[in-house]
Order: C-alpha cells, then sequence, then structure tokens
C-alpha cells in the first residue's frame, strides 16, 4: 500500500477519470468554476497526447478560451518528435499537485491515459530495464511487425495485451522486457492498489453504452470538420511522423495511413471511430478494477454536486 501524507480538506486533490468522451473535462471545468467562489482551483492533465504541442483538434484539448482562465499543467510541454514517459509524467505532475495545494488551491487531476492516472495517484517505482534486452525486442519488432509482436506478447501475458494498444510499439517492447526480466506478467511490476496518493478522491464518469457511442461519433465527426486532417499537415512539417509515440495517436495514426495510401484523409474517419471504441473498452476495463473509484453516471444533471459531496465526504483511511 502506498503511503503518503494526508492533505487537508481544503487543498485535497479531486481525480477526474473515465472513457474519451465521457466529459471528463467539462466537468472538471464545472468543478473547478463551483469550487472558485471560495477556493482556488488548478487543474492538471493527464491525457497522454494532449501534453503534445499543436495536437490540439485530434485530442479535443480545451482552447486557451475554453479554459476560462483556470490554470491548465500539463498541456503543450511536449514535441510531436519527443517520446511520452510515463515516469517522467509521474514526476512533474506530482511536482504540479504538490505545489498547486502548497499554494492553497485544490489540484484536479483529469484524463483517461490509464497508466498515467494509477502511477500519480499510486506513486509508481517503475522496473528496471535492460538497454542488451531492450534491444533485442526491438529487433524483434522490426523482423515480425508490431501485429506479430502483440500476437507474441498476448501468448506470454494475455492481460497486457489486453492493455496495450496492437499499434503501441514501445508499450508491446517494454512489456516484453519486464516480463523476460522479471518472470513475472508485466502487471505484477504494478503496485497493488492501497489509499490514493495525497487522500485523492477519485471520480469516474461514464455512460450508458449506446449514448457513450453516440458521444464519440459526434466527437470523431467534429474533429474532421474542425480541420484534424490538416493539423496532420502542419504537424508533418513539425517532425510527426519522427514521433515514437505522438504518430501513433488515435485520429493521427488512422489520418497518416489514409495519406500514404493516396487519400486525402477522410477515409479516416471510421476507423478513428472504431479505434476509439476499442480504446474505451480497456479504459472501462482498467478503471473498473480500482474500487476506489466512485462512477457517476453522465447523464446525471446534478454531477457537479455528487463530485463535491466525494471529494468532501469520502476520506480514505491512511
Amino acid at each position: 500500500m502506498t503511503t503518503c501524507a494526508k492533505s487537508t480538506t481544503t487543498t485535497r486533490p479531486i481525480a477526474i477519470v473515465g472513457p474519451t468522451g465521457s466529459g471528463k473535462s467539462a466537468l472538471a471545468l464545472a468543478v473547478a468554476e463551483r469550487l472558485g467562489a471560495t477556493t482556488p482551483v488548478e487543474i492538471v492533465n493527464a491525457d497522454a497526447m494532449q501534453m503534445y504541442r499543436g495536437m490540439d483538434i485530434g485530442t479535443a484539448k480545451l482552447t486557451l478560451e475554453e479554459r476560462r482562465g483556470i490554470p491548465h499543467h500539463q498541456l503543450d510541454v511536449l514535441e510531436v518528435t519527443e517520446t511520452a514517459s510515463v515516469a517522467r509524467y509521474q514526476q512533474s505532475a506530482a511536482a504540479d499537485v504538490e505545489a498547486i495545494a502548497a499554494r492553497g488551491a485544490v489540484p484536479v487531476v483529469v484524463g483517461g491515459s490509464m497508466l498515467y492516472v494509477q502511477s500519480l495517484l499510486d506513486n509508481w517505482t517503475f522496473p528496471a530495464t535492460d538497454p542488451a534486452v531492450r534491444a533485442r525486442w526491438e529487433q524483434r519488432l522490426v523482423e515480425v511487425g508490431v501485429a506479430a509482436l502483440h500476437q507474441e506478447l498476448a501468448r506470454v501475458d494475455a492481460d497486457a495485451a489486453a492493455t496495450i494498444l496492437p499499434t503501441d510499439r514501445r508499450r508491446i517492447v517494454r512489456a516484453l522486457e519486464v516480463v523476460e526480466l522479471t518472470g513475472q506478467p508485466f502487471a505484477a511490476s504494478f503496485p497493488e492498489i492501497g489509499a490514493p496518493r495525497w487522500d485523492t478522491a477519485i471520480i469516474g464518469i461514464d455512460w450508458e453504452t449506446p449514448v457513450l457511442d453516440e458521444r464519440l461519433a459526434k466527437r470523431t465527426d467534429k474533429m474532421f470538420a474542425d480541420g484534424l486532417v490538416a493539423e496532420v499537415g502542419t504537424l508533418l512539417a513539425r517532425g510527426l511522423r519522427d514521433g515514437v509515440t505522438a504518430r501513433r495517436a488515435l485520429g493521427y495514426a488512422q489520418v497518416l495511413v489514409d495519406l500514404d495510401a493516396g487519400g486525402d484523409g477522410s477515409a479516416a474517419r471510421e476507423p478513428t471511430f472504431v479505434g476509439t471504441r476499442r480504446y474505451v473498452r480497456r479504459q472501462r476495463s482498467w478503471f473498473r478494477r480500482d474500487h476506489r473509484i466512485t462512477w457517476l453516471d453522465g447523464a446525471e444533471s446534478n454531477l457537479v454536486e455528487d463530485a463535491l459531496r466525494v471529494w468532501r465526504d469520502v476520506p480514505w483511511n491512511m
């Protein structure tokens, strides 16, 4: 169990998690505005792809105007040529949370990147790496391709394969490296779920599946209508293809495939929607196993009041 100092009532962090398209950012803003009358609030992003500068439309990143003057952290901190790192995020986001609380404000962590959220709230210690082992798996990736390597991972660690995208080369290699080094499943390197760091109140937001599917379809349509293909073109000029992580983001990867096939990017809409639905299933599977999360129905009209009730009334015994 993770040990940590308990926060004061007024600066106890709130984490808002859940699947893509569920309305996490909107709820975080509403909570921040409601609290803001008496207590300042600052938001810490926990969406890996929103950390990239210029990846705005495809990640549904809030514009400066949409942030309503509320400070946001861990947005636009990476170039698309840089590799996102859970360990680096954990360190920098934890520093943000503690600095926000030290200022007497409430930190609100919001996002759906599963490993990012849990590494932050459980203060993970990451397994060691071995350059020789990693290099061998990277060479194997070159030899057989990402799909076949994902199948190899599934044979030795089905749970890891179920939570890692079949196109996520870096995480597939990392999982195989950890399995080889430790002789245990990738998840065995994760700490047990215990009291959340800083006594964080963890709130999940979700919808009935048919309703969420409709929201995802509208979200996908809006991204393409708002210029996702043009955004990909701009990022290509900034080195998107050279990035290990950014070019594999949902929407961006599908547009690249269509462009490479000689299309204009528009055919990427349906694969993006299908890929997002698949990712939502993984998010739900991951988050639903965390008994600390208090789940709220996105269709309810009193979401803000319910979220604040959880924040005020559900402390953890440390």
